[in-house]
């Protein structure tokens, strides 16, 4: 056990009995981090913070924030932990870590330098710290590609040139909106362990592009007077389609008289990312009205790089159809309104007040989330 005679915020050494107390605390913040209750962890650091402010509760609450991805959290407390107690490795470490998937790259890096610096045999530091450097050069060799380039993939790519040929088993894409019958085709194609033709990604991928370009930054969801009107709204999905399935096996598909809202985050983590975020583009492509898909912070380039969906996509088709995805991902709108009476966002609120719905409805989103 870590003890807690480190150096404590100024005048706050206490006595016996309250470093006992805080001690208790921080072992009962520990023992729900082991059992992933990460809420009650950050509830029982704080009360220790709020007992004796020490750097390693500081640290262990960014730990905390890091696990329920509040890296704005995790930075003020790990950088906290720091200023207590500038030699607390582990607040480096912390502190890489949510500048890492916020796209702090540089921030990161020097970050996991600084704990290879101070403990060289940490294996785990060095992968991350070379991890940030790859980053990093990618990041650069992107920029200037694009900066070359100018027009987006989408403008250029020639789908037509495809052909989807006779060994191909999957559903076909129809010229006109997908059906229900088409969503079931998919779904069941999917569960096969089976991937559409990459020509119908594409396609799919572009539509959904040409129809999110067409959307606010702030959608307005009417429910309509029927006294059965109702709308499901659902959370992170991560890539778990058999959890996606059994939402619809329980809740039905979506319809004109069964909406759905997905909050964000479909992506990463999960193995089946790409056979979550196709269903739930196919969907849109069905029920434009009546399928609402708002971009979580797993629908970018960096948590894509970190978190797995960049790598499932180039294993399974390749780059082209990730930098599509890309594409598509930077026009997802960012917000919700149901009925004027609920808002719905995946980041939370904002850090500054008086934010009006009508500034969200402004936000020019079509962009990687800025560092």
């Amino acid at each position: 056990m870590e003890k807690v005679n480190v150096q404590l915020g100024a005048a706050h050494q206490g006595s016996e009995a309250t470093l006992s107390r805080a001690e208790d605390f921080k072992e009962k913040g520990n023992d729900a981090l082991k059992a992933f209750k990460f809420p009650l962890a950050v509830e029982m650091y704080t009360t220790a913070i709020s007992l004796i402010p020490t750097a390693i509760y500081y640290s262990n609450r960014a730990a905390a924030h890091i696990k329920m991805e509040s890296y704005g959290l995790a930075l003020e407390d790990a950088s906290e932990s720091i200023k207590i107690d500038p030699s607390y490795i582990k607040a480096y470490y912390r502190r890489a870590s949510a500048n890492l998937p916020l796209g702090h790259l540089k921030d990161a890096l020097r970050d996991y330098r600084t704990v290879v610096k101070m403990k060289p045999t940490s294996a785990e530091a060095k992968s991350k710290m070379k991890l940030c450097e790859q980053l990093i050069r990618q990041a650069a060799f992107a920029e200037a590609i694009q900066s070359e380039r100018h027009r987006p993939l989408s403008e250029t790519i020639d789908v037509s040139a495809l052909v989807v040929d006779s060994s191909y088993d999957g559903p076909h894409l129809p010229e006109t909106p997908p059906s229900t019958e088409f969503i079931t085709d998919v779904l069941d194609h999917f569960k096969r362990g089976k991937l559409l033709h990459r020509k119908y990604v594409l396609q799919i991928l572009l539509s959904m592009k040409s129809m999110l370009q067409a959307l606010p930054s702030l959608l307005r969801i009417p429910l309509g007077s029927d006294a059965q009107a109702h709308i499901t709204v659902c959370g992170d999905t991560h890539g778990q389609f058999y959890d996606v399935c059994n939402i619809f096996a329980l809740n039905g598909l979506p319809s004109e008289t069964n909406p759905y809202l997905f909050n964000g985050d479909f992506v990463d983590r999960g193995s089946f990312s790409l056979e979550v975020v196709l269903t739930l583009f196919v969907m849109k492509l069905a029920f434009p009205g009546h399928v609402h898909l708002l971009r979580g912070n797993h629908e970018s380039k960096n948590m894509n790089k970190i978190y797995g969906f960049e790598g499932e996509v180039k294993h399974k088709y390749d780059d082209v159809v990730m930098n599509l995805f890309s594409e598509v991902f930077n026009w997802l709108p960012l917000a919700a309104c149901i009925e004027s009476k609920v808002l719905v966002v995946h980041g939370g609120l904002f850090h500054q007040d008086n934010v009006t719905l009508a500034d969200i409805e402004k936000i020019d989103r079509n962009r990687e989330p800025p560092e």
